[in-house]
């Protein structure tokens, strides 16, 4: 009893919190091009001073932007940033180290490529496939768009969620596992879009439409309303990733 009490006494370790703080500051910076692609990291003496932390916590986050894509080591020659085509892009962390540059218009046009071509598949599925209780969380989703009102994080949360629930409807097990995989890059996205919007409404009338169709199991009327969605996103997005492309 005496041993487990002492143990209990003793502080936990800060070191998750400190390579965890440690990882995003380098993450940071070679996404804002502090470290350019294909350029080498400083040594870890060097980043051990710059960050404040040991060589241990270091060689841990190095790992971790290893796994993100972000850089690879290389033997004699040390850890090399890469190229920005090799970086995970559907990571959230990714995604927030990004910062302005998320709404690139690469990246944003290749977002709404992949959502052309899975969303308007699922919806065909989900109009065979879809549950009574799948049709009942898409027509909350919309009823929260419609009640947030001129709240963009709230209206936007709830769109992401209409469009992962419509890949999970689909009961094909793949769009089912990339519900959760796009799920940050889709709500970047969508945030992008409902922002340069003038007429949201216009968008929560097509996801209603969809809705209906799946609930009369109209399968090219579902798949259509999917293609008038994201006619209605590339529509706003356009403005947007006019601009970026000039900056």
């Amino acid at each position: 009893m005496a041993e487990k009490a002492r143990k209990a006494q003793r502080p936990l370790s800060r070191r998750p919190r400190v390579r965890h703080n440690v990882t995003a500051a380098i993450g940071r910076d070679i996404c804002s091009g502090r470290f350019p692609p294909g350029t080498a990291l400083p040594r870890e003496s060097d980043l051990c001073e710059t960050y404040g932390v040991s060589r241990t916590v270091i060689r841990e986050s190095l790992k971790v932007l290893e796994t993100k894509g972000l850089v690879r080591g290389r033997p004699r020659v040390g850890t090399l940033v890469c190229d920005r085509a090799d970086w995970n892009v559907l990571d959230a962390q990714i995604l927030e180290w990004m910062g302005p540059d998320v709404l690139s218009a690469e990246l944003l046009g290749s977002i709404l490529e992949a959502r052309r071509t899975v969303e308007p598949a699922a919806a065909f599925l989900a109009a065979s496939r879809a549950t009574a209780q799948d049709i009942a969380d898409l027509e909350r989703a919309c009823d929260d768009m419609g009640e947030a009102e001129g709240d963009l994080e709230t209206f936007t949360a709830a769109d992401a969620r209409f469009h992962e629930t419509l890949l999970r409807a689909s009961h094909n097990k793949v769009f089912h596992q990339l519900s959760s995989i796009i799920h940050a890059a889709l709500s970047y996205a969508l945030h992008a879009s409902n922002r340069a919007s003038a007429k949201r409404d216009e968008a929560l009338d097509v996801h209603r439409d969809l809705v209906d169709a799946l609930r009369f199991r109209d399968g090219a009327r579902a798949e259509s309303c999917s293609r008038h969605i994201l006619d209605l996103a590339a529509r706003d997005l356009s403005g947007l990733m006019g601009k970026a492309d000039k900056t």
